[in-house]
């Protein structure tokens, strides 16, 4: 039997040591491919096409991205061939655990030292939103984290920041001394707009007149981010 031969047929009928689930307990995670581990989750193919053929379809979809395939949503997902709802919520479940898991570590309150460090802070947050949304870091006088808050929540397009509800919430929380300001760019662009700009602006008055200096406005997408702070326009 050939490869080609093999690929197509239902993958009970492979050797053993081939099938996912079996490599799986044999040879440990580790040893598992992409498209392995995800045609685990799905569980069973269609008529001549097995739970692995129908996975490597979905990564070749994204161009074998794991943080592309983490984007789709669920219609996305339910309109691959083979996919019903089910199997979409398996997988969409799965890629949600991992997201989550990226967040465990920062229950500890960490001390903000640099941009980079709010960026890995805010990653678990932000990271595969298709929409925008605009959060503060709240940091204690040695600036470890007190509170990560959502001021607001929009479209692709942008979301709105209301300086008065920022500082209001901002106050609230004991022990602040400074924040962070933090939204996404859905495209990917970083480069701020002059809307947020002119929001920056206003922002970093604000918090000299209230004494809760903003330190730093990110603009964050998956594997990047600005910094005002760090470009010297803060």
């Amino acid at each position: 039997m050939n490869y080609f031969e093999k690929n197509h047929q239902s993958i009970k009928n492979w050797a053993e040591e081939d099938r996912p689930r079996e490599k799986f307990v044999l040879k440990g995670r580790s040893s598992l491919s992409n498209a392995e581990l995800l045609a685990i989750l799905i569980r069973n193919g269609r008529a001549s096409y097995s739970a692995l053929d129908i996975a490597k379809d979905i990564l070749s979809s994204v161009d074998h991205s794991l943080d592309d395939l983490a984007t789709l949503s669920l219609a996305e997902f339910t309109k691959i061939d083979g996919i019903g709802e089910a199997k979409a919520i398996t997988i969409l479940s799965a890629l949600e655990l991992g997201r989550r898991r990226k967040g465990e570590k920062q229950k500890s309150k960490p001390q903000i030292k640099s941009s980079k460090a709010a960026f890995e802070l805010m990653t678990p947050h932000l990271m595969d939103l298709m929409h925008e949304e605009f959060w503060i870091v709240v940091l204690s006088r040695a600036n470890h984290v007190l509170r990560t808050i959502q001021i607001s929540k929009g479209g692709v397009a942008g979301t709105v920041a209301d300086p008065k509800l920022v500082f209001k919430l901002a106050l609230q929380v004991e022990g602040a001394c400074s924040l962070i300001l933090v939204h996404n760019h859905p495209s990917g662009n970083i480069q701020p707009s002059q809307a947020d700009i002119q929001l920056t602006k206003k922002m970093k008055k604000s918090g000299e007149f209230l004494d809760l200096p903003v330190l730093d406005h990110l603009i964050f997408s998956n594997h990047k981010y600005f910094s005002f702070a760090d470009e010297g326009i803060l």
